[in-house]
């Protein structure tokens, strides 16, 4: 659900850039399905058995969860708990229960949860590591990986809904969690680690030039591309053979074949020519 190595914040961002920008995410995905008819939440999405009202209440639930994570370590503990004794149904169950609602009141419950959530990250001690599935993370580490989870998922149902987004400034949070994550794709496969750090540059999606870059600039193994489709990549929103990202290196070949954002088992990802829409 979060990145598993909490990412620090760009350099020169302020942990309220962060939140800032959580909540823009947020918004974006709201305007989507603001004025949705109940046949539009019905709509199948990309993910299998997820309807639009599922994204909704997968995005409920979790910011649910990070409030306790902030708030109520005892009640978070119980949230683990409950994830630990069904591994393989908790994600869907939670995702059932939301959808299951009617759409006007899936979505006053995600706005409220939402406020609560913004409110208790603007109360978090900066320096404080709060619980979560994954590794403990500060409360601006958690926002990022928030945003993440929220574009990803507003990214199916914008694929259901036959919407293409604008990509924005945003999307550093996301490709910052897929570069850091690279160890745990290849960990949570069984594989060898790759020895050395890769160099990552990716292009700005706003047309400037700007490239975003990480790791050493010497490294012999790189990872070129667009930034948003490289974001497309890790979040598993659409099959490498359909994004320009390109490798060098034989560990960065095989990292854009595995490579995933979000903590838990290696997903299917999508068939090639199965989206974005």
């Amino acid at each position: 659900m979060s990145e598993p190595s909490p990412p620090s914040t760009a350099a020169g961002s302020s942990t309220a850039a962060v939140y800032a920008d959580l909540r823009a995410e947020a918004r974006e995905l709201d305007l989507l399905v603001a004025d949705l008819p109940e046949a539009g939440w019905a709509k199948a999405t990309p993910a299998p058995g997820w309807s639009v009202a599922h994204q909704i209440a997968h995005l409920a639930w979790t910011d649910r969860a990070a409030l306790l994570a902030l708030t109520d370590a005892a009640g978070f503990g119980e949230m683990v708990e409950a994830a630990l004794a069904a591994p393989d149904r908790f994600v869907d169950d939670g995702a059932d229960a939301g959808a299951a609602l009617a759409p006007a009141e899936l979505l006053a419950g995600w706005r409220a949860g939402r406020t609560a959530l913004d409110l208790a990250l603007a109360g978090a001690s900066p320096d404080a590591r709060f619980p979560w599935y994954g590794p403990p993370m500060k409360a601006a580490s958690m926002a990022s990986a928030r945003l993440m989870e929220t574009w990803a998922h507003g990214q199916d149902v914008a694929d259901a809904l036959g919407v293409r987004r604008t990509p924005t400034d945003r999307l550093r949070h996301v490709a910052r969690i897929g570069v850091r994550a690279r160890d745990y794709a290849f960990a949570v496969r069984g594989l060898p680690l790759p020895v050395g750090e890769f160099r990552v540059e990716l292009a700005a999606p706003d047309g400037s030039g700007d490239v975003w870059a990480y790791g050493p600039v010497d490294a012999p193994q790189r990872v070129t591309g667009p930034a948003l489709d490289f974001c497309l990549l890790v979040t598993q929103r659409a099959h490498r053979a359909d994004l320009g990202v390109r490798a060098l290196g034989a560990d960065a070949e095989r990292w854009l074949d595995i490579a995933q954002a979000f903590a838990g088992p290696a997903g299917p990802g999508r068939a090639a020519g199965g989206g974005p829409a």
